[in-house]
């Protein structure tokens, strides 16, 4: 009985070991259900008033799910690419050190969170191999720098040309 008692509690470790690990942000599912179009952003119904939305807008930039036409944002800023794996822990600590200083984000820098499972033609596009990987580019698509690595925002920054 002990036996059969400690392999449960072993096998429910693992379990919850496994999906603390490798599970995708419950936040991140809700948000994408209700139509979330920036990551870690609340939807429209609960999105600021006009008067905060361009307060905040003037002091940070922003982090958002990747999609083409957001590229052309580099004609009067700086856009970065960011591969990012939900699977990966590296790309998580990343994810998770912006999300918590979105303000802290420069003014003129939008981050595109890139689904690294699901984008082989930007993969290719831009020579990615593997997750963790960041690709600057201008409003054409075309690469500025490259770089992996980076647990931090003030790191991140510090790439950007």
């Amino acid at each position: 009985m002990t036996k059969i008692l400690i392999g449960a509690a072993i096998i429910a470790l693992a379990g919850i070991g496994w999906f603390t690990f490798f599970g995708q942000n419950a936040n991140d599912v809700a948000m994408v259900q209700k139509g979330s179009t920036a990551v870690g952003q609340p939807n429209d119904a609960m999105a600021p008033k006009k008067d905060e939305s361009a307060a905040m807008m003037a002091k940070a930039g922003s982090y958002e799910v990747y999609s083409p036409e957001k590229i052309a944002k580099a004609a009067t800023g700086k856009v970065v690419l960011f591969f990012r794996a939900g699977w990966c822990p590296t790309c998580k600590a990343l994810d998770a050190d912006i999300r918590s200083h979105l303000k802290d984000i420069p003014a003129d820098v939008t981050i595109l969170d890139v689904d690294y499972d699901n984008s082989t033609a930007l993969k290719q596009k831009y020579g990615v191999t593997y997750q963790h990987t960041l690709v600057q580019v201008d409003a054409s698509g075309n690469q500025i720098t490259k770089w992996s690595g980076g647990l931090t925002l003030a790191e991140f920054v510090t790439n950007i040309k």
